[in-house]
């Protein structure tokens, strides 16, 4: 089987592209159209398709000296084709459409041009909504290369001031690696490798319970050893997967690497490439990692072969998926190359001994306790207190499902709904079905379902059940949300003199389903109230509409299963 395995290999040929660096990628992209978009010397705090908690990062993040307020370039002639505010992700949001079939992207900005400033204030007060994403028309807003679009900033889910910039296919909005425009940053470090894990995969599903071997690794310069030297037995059906970061030459951050090729005597059997990737994709993340040792220790081990239902555009090339059938009682080299996108390269090789695959004790195989879900169906499980349904291509490999029940907790409407386990990454969301207690009576339409981990996974009355959309496995149970959302006002009372103050600030929060709307008014008209992210500082500011003299502000707070808190307070201004 292993050399079939290798002459597949052979006859594969030259799969990609390349350019002078030998980096990997399928398309060639132009290198003279765009610009930086700052006009800071390009250092980088973030890497395109670097390892985030749920996703893979969708750009370049620049930075910008700690600080805010750096102007923003358009990075090529085009027109402003989508505008965005939001309460997390980019804060504040530009989209560029330009004529050669690319869209550019400027996240966490601090504030728009003016004219753009215009059309998003205009559009929130006819919407009455802080939050904002509408289009605009190719004609109404155009800049030419170099426009000054915007200014850097700290918006949205920001960890510290930078620009957030993203390439995208303007046709598929695939997002795809800027640096493979030209615009690079100075890079002459290799890669940095961690330790290795071997993967004794068997015949079942990769799982948890998949059989592991930890290895460290020694090295410096691209060259790397295991720290201590060994022939690994491996048999049968056999997975490899690598920690590997990266820094470049303008930054101390450790970013995500650009590439990894798995070899076995020499020829390539596996390739993972940060070129380019689709935003329903990111959070298959959690199949290219191994996500159960991610959940114990936190370490991004990149698996070096491929789930069968992951769907994912950063593998350019696999045979059988990375996964290699030892049998043949040989010795085989297997070889590690981590790159950069600068082309630096950092290798790491071992030895292994290949035996044939013990057969399977049949009485081993045979679970009655599991029910075995398929990645690319359907499935369901049921009895009289829960449902579980989940749709086509939310599993990336079959599963062995398990159920169980815990005791009720005080205050719950249900017992303990144990799902099977939380080291099963769901792609997207299942539905989740769970009767409640007698006891809820009247209460029905307070009811979410929540996790022993504290997330509340929302829920509606359906049927004579309590249904969420969950998007992790885990321990769930039903409870009840009758408590208003919680207003804390900063600056205001009944009766301030707001003379001298620039804002009204409150902190708003919810103690369990979260908050849906807010609703702020002065004088019975809709104002704007900003929410911040970070700081969970809710504020209007004062502009020329409100003239000196008494005025009345009013605050409506509403979390989602509709309970209300109410803030009222004449002030001076």
């Amino acid at each position: 089987m292993i050399k079939t395995f290798i002459a597949a290999i052979l006859c594969l040929g030259l799969y990609f592209n390349s350019h002078a660096q030998d980096i990997i990628q399928t398309k060639q992209y132009p290198k003279n159209f765009f610009r930086y978009p700052l006009d800071l010397p390009p250092s980088t705090a973030g890497s395109f398709g670097e390892l985030r908690p749920n996703h893979f990062h969708s750009g370049l993040d620049f930075k910008t000296n700690g600080r805010t307020g750096y102007p923003v370039h358009a990075a090529y002639d085009g027109y402003v084709s989508r505008l965005r505010v939001q309460f997390g992700g980019f804060g504040n949001a530009i989209y560029i459409t330009h004529p050669n079939g690319f869209t550019t992207v400027y996240g966490h900005i601090e504030r728009f041009s003016p004219e753009l400033e215009k059309l998003v204030r205009d559009q929130q007060y006819l919407q009455q909504s802080f939050e904002i994403d509408f289009n605009l028309l190719p004609l109404q807003v155009q800049y030419c290369k170099d426009d000054v679009i915007a200014w850097s900033g700290n918006a949205g889910a920001s960890e510290g001031p930078h620009l957030h910039f993203e390439i995208r296919d303007t046709e598929t909005e695939q997002t795809i690696n800027p640096q493979l425009f030209g615009l690079t940053i100075p890079d002459k470090i290799p890669p940095t490798l961690g330790m290795i894990c071997i993967y004794h995969l068997g015949d079942g599903p990769f799982s948890e319970k998949t059989p592991r071997q930890f290895m460290a690794v020694a090295g410096a310069a691209g060259h790397y050893h295991l720290t201590k030297p060994q022939v690994i037995n491996v048999s049968g059906e056999t997975g490899f997967g690598i920690t590997a970061t990266d820094m470049n030459s303008t930054s101390f951050n450790h970013n995500g690497i650009y590439s990894i090729e798995l070899k076995l005597d020499g020829a390539t059997v596996y390739t993972f490439a940060a070129e380019r990737f689709a935003f329903d994709q990111t959070h298959a993340i959690n199949a290219y990692i191994d996500y159960p040792t991610f959940l114990k220790s936190h370490h991004f081990i990149q698996k070096c072969f491929i789930l069968p239902g992951s769907k994912i555009s950063l593998y350019p090339q696999s045979i059988n998926r990375g996964v290699i059938n030892f049998n043949d009682n040989a010795a085989h080299d297997v070889e590690y190359v981590v790159k950069d996108i600068a082309g630096n390269t950092s290798s790491l090789k071992i030895k292994v001994k290949s035996s044939p695959a013990k057969p399977a004790d049949p009485a081993s195989i045979v679970n009655t306790n599991n029910t075995r879900f398929h990645y690319d169906k359907q499935n369901e499980f049921s009895n009289d207190k829960i449902k579980v349904i989940i749709p086509p291509g939310n599993l990336y490999d079959d599963l062995d499902f398990t159920y169980a029940t815990l005791p009720e907790k005080p205050g719950a409407f249900s017992v303990i709904h144990r799902i099977h386990n939380r080291f099963t990454p769901i792609n997207d969301h299942y539905e989740l079905w769970i009767k409640p207690d007698n006891t809820i009576g009247k209460y029905m339409g307070k009811a979410v379902i929540v996790s022993t981990d504290g997330a509340c996974e929302g829920g509606t009355y359906v049927d004579g059940y309590i249904k969420a959309d969950a998007r992790t496995f885990g321990d769930f149970y039903i409870k009840l949300d009758t408590v208003p959302p919680v207003i804390h006002p900063l600056d205001i009372k009944n009766g301030s003199n707001m003379a001298k103050l620039k804002r009204i600030t409150l902190k708003i929060g919810d103690n369990l389903s979260g908050i849906k709307s807010y609703t702020g008014k002065i004088d019975g008209k809709w104002v704007l109230m900003e929410w911040d992210f970070k700081t969970k500082v809710l504020s209007y500011k004062f502009d020329n509409t409100i003239a000196p003299g008494k005025h009345q502000f009013d605050l409506t707070v509403t979390d989602n299963k509709d309970n209300t808190s109410q803030f009222n307070a004449s002030f001076f201004k």
